[in-house]
């Protein structure tokens, strides 16, 4: 691992610093932990909105397949 330096507001620290899994884990566990789930939210929104371009924006399937929906049928259970 690699030390940085990261600056807080003292606010934000006290918060930090009176939650038990930072006072169980140590500052340094809860910010690895905390920066994973931001890079894992963010990769989903990122593939999220790359689906949403791709398919989002599309026009319907065409006139030509106007009806075709009720052609089909379930099969029985």
């Amino acid at each position: 691992m690699k030390a940085i330096q990261v600056t807080f507001d003292e606010k934000l620290l006290a918060q930090l610093d009176a939650t038990e899994e930072a006072r169980r884990n140590g500052r340094s566990a809860v910010l690895r932990r905390a920066t994973a789930e931001y890079l894992r939210r963010r990769r989903r929104d990122e593939i999220a909105e790359g689906y949403q371009r791709a398919y989002g924006e599309q026009p319907g399937l065409g006139e030509e397949w106007d009806g075709w929906e009720d052609e089909g049928e379930w099969p029985k259970t």
